[in-house]
């Protein structure tokens, strides 16, 4: 039988009635499923990161970042890091088979730490000695490789030679990681160039304020008379323990131990950074 057209009609408007229904739910639903995914994301705290990246490749690893140590100064330092009426013990042209083992032997006896300025091709023939410095305690420095006096006369590139390949000297026989520090110049024949090169390789300049003129062997009581006289221009006392017979400085560091802890004088290392 023949359908009207007003029946027609309504059976249209009935269908199209449930499509609207269902595509409501469906949107419903889907709106509830991405709430649910997003999550905390909504006040840009958190989220999902299941997915993150995908469809870009496997992300190449960044290396990490070398920590960026202070600037070193390119000032000649002399301060003490312990500070106050404090102490600095430096010892210069070794190290020898003879005598830096008695020098680390006074050294351990008065519980004190130095620094050992070392020439390069010494180090490099007594690696052992080198060793013992650093498991003391003691600290490196850079004395050259030929302890030219006159190297501040010199060009650029010849003090930046002597400089550097004494570094690399000390340090090798050091091993285990051991770093030069300082760096001094022989005789005190600063330049700006110089310094700048140290500095730059993570090394200090290192002068000194009381020198005990031990390289003179002028008498054991003398030296110790020096030092005790020059302490009042600063802290950083200078003997040797290589460069000839250093018996003479031997004792008379021991003599300056004594005295310093008599005047309850502390000793320290050298300032290396400005603080």
């Amino acid at each position: 039988m023949a359908r009207t057209l007003k029946e027609i009609t309504q059976d249209t408007r009935a269908r199209i009635a449930v499509a609207a229904s269902a595509a409501v739910v469906a949107a419903t639903v889907w709106g509830v499923a991405a709430l649910a995914d997003s999550g905390p994301a909504a006040d840009g705290k958190g989220g999902s990161v299941a997915n993150e990246g995908q469809g870009r490749g496997p992300e190449t690893p960044r290396a990490p970042q070398a920590p960026q140590g202070p600037q070193m100064p390119e000032g000649i330092a002399h301060a003490s890091e312990a500070g106050g009426n404090a102490v600095n013990i430096t010892i210069d042209d070794g190290p020898d088979p003879t005598w830096t083992p008695k020098v680390l032997d006074v050294l351990k006896r008065h519980q004190v730490k130095a620094v050992f300025c070392m020439v390069g091709p010494q180090a490099g023939e007594h690696p052992d000695l080198v060793k013992r410095v650093v498991a003391e305690g003691h600290r490196l420095c850079n004395h050259t490789v030929d302890h030219d006096t006159g190297m501040d006369k010199k060009p650029v590139e010849y003090q930046e030679r002597q400089i550097l390949e004494a570094k690399k000297m000390i340090e090798e026989a050091a091993g285990g990681g051991a770093k030069v520090e300082y760096y001094r110049a022989p005789g005190g024949a600063f330049t700006p160039d110089s310094r700048r090169i140290a500095a730059a390789h993570g090394m200090r300049p290192l002068g000194w304020n009381a020198d005990s003129k031990d390289y003179r062997a002028p008498g054991v009581q003398q030296q110790v008379d020096t030092v005790k006289a020059e302490l009042r221009n600063g802290p950083t006392v200078l003997f040797h323990d290589g460069g000839g017979n250093r018996s003479q400085s031997v004792e008379a560091l021991d003599r300056v131990l004594v005295w310093l802890k008599e005047q309850g004088r502390p000793t320290g290392f050298p300032v290396r950074t400005t603080p």
